[in-house]
């Protein structure tokens, strides 16, 4: 496992450290990131870690030690690298992780620990991990209605299902079933496969035997393209609905021309031209795809650094008021960075405007959502 620390003065140099001190910091804010940059989601946790170069360097006058490992997208590692933040690093705040399964293992330790825990992919929330844990992503809920409004009203009236085989899968495939199914469409098929799996071939004749007039592809990053390029290679000419999961760019480098005509809910963030001016998704999308794009090319731009970047707009509001309060390296701290993400409102980021509460841990409302097509090889605004 290979550990980095960003340091405030060195960021984008990411040199690896033997080891962090367990002494708790007084003077600057510590924040634990465990990311996949290897491994089948290394498509999702690279963009994160490139968009830290972007996030700033102190909040509210008080340095920032980003201390970033690398869980390979293994719930068993990223419940390591969860210890370590608590018990060597004395963090104040824990980002993570980049998919769902080791998501949840973050969140099972940061709210046994009482540290506030920032995640980067969608995962349940339920009452155990709800006090310390919010989302950066949109809401499962959120973008499956936005897919079954969209097929409601192109009248699809049956339906497939391709998605991973764990909890990332089973949360789109729950949704199409208490959102999609009730607006009139028949689920004709569920298909699963593995992150890791190179081949979907068996689960798609099955699909494409069933002929449903539309699927539903509950997948993300690079293996999303996967399914999509292997419907299209066997011929079936229906509609195809790709998850928020799926929204970068490597998704069209992975399945090419098969890419054209999906139909793909998207964060702002990947097309903030287009939004109105009075948008406050606009600014900060903005300004991350400038400063991303202009250190790695042009169309590089992806949701996931939206994610990463958009965890540090969240702390530029909610930190300053946990200072007026109490120290860095206090549990005071962590307590009062808790209560400001519940009190801080319309916090503008690139990929919606947060509003947490109690209940509602992704915070976000319609405006973080949009619906993308393919067409020539670049995204566009899907009618």
């Amino acid at each position: 496992m290979k550990l980095v620390h960003l340091s405030a003065a060195a960021i984008a140099a990411a040199l690896a450290l033997p080891g962090l001190s367990a002494r708790a910091q007084t003077n600057e804010i510590t924040v634990g990131i465990s990311i996949s940059t290897t491994g089948p989601a290394a498509a999702l946790g690279i963009p994160e870690r490139n968009a830290l170069e972007f996030v700033p360097k102190e909040i509210g006058g008080v340095p920032l030690k980003l201390i970033v490992l690398d869980d390979g997208g293994d719930p068993a590692n990223a419940t390591t690298n969860a210890r370590r933040f608590v018990t060597e690093s004395k963090a104040d705040v824990i980002i993570g992780s980049s998919t769902t399964p080791p998501s949840i293992a973050i969140s099972d330790v940061a709210n046994e620990a009482g540290i506030p825990h920032i995640s980067l992919a969608p995962f349940p929330i339920p009452p155990q991990r709800a006090k310390w844990s919010v989302d950066m992503p949109q809401s499962v809920s959120i973008m499956g209605k936005v897919l079954y409004e969209h097929m409601k009203a192109h009248n699809i009236k049956t339906v497939g299902y391709i998605g991973f085989s764990d909890s990332y899968g089973d949360l789109w495939f729950k949704d199409l079933e208490s959102q999609g199914i009730p607006m009139g469409m028949t689920l004709v098929d569920e298909e699963r496969f593995a992150r890791p799996d190179t081949s979907v071939t068996g689960q798609v004749l099955k699909l494409v035997a069933a002929n449903p007039d539309a699927i539903l592809i509950g997948a993300s990053g690079t293996a999303a393209g996967l399914p999509q390029q292997e419907l299209r290679d066997r011929g079936y000419k229906g509609l195809i609905y790709q998850t928020h999961g799926a929204a970068s760019m490597d998704f069209i480098r992975i399945a090419g021309p098969a890419a054209e005509g999906v139909i793909m809910a998207s964060g702002p963030v990947m097309d903030p031209e287009d939004q109105p001016d009075s948008a406050l998704t606009k600014k900060p999308g903005l300004a991350l795809n400038t400063a991303y794009e202009a250190k790695y090319g042009a169309n590089s731009r992806s949701q996931f650094a939206g994610h990463s970047y958009d965890a540090f707009q969240v702390l530029e509001r909610v930190v300053p008021v946990a200072l007026k309060t109490a120290k860095p390296g206090t549990p005071e701290f962590r307590e009062a960075i808790r209560q400001a993400l519940l009190s801080e409102r319309e916090i503008a980021a690139t990929q919606g405007v947060y509003n947490f509460t109690e209940k509602d841990r992704y915070g976000l409302d319609d405006r973080s959502r949009i619906l993308l097509t393919v067409k020539n090889g670049k995204y566009v605004p899907a009618q």
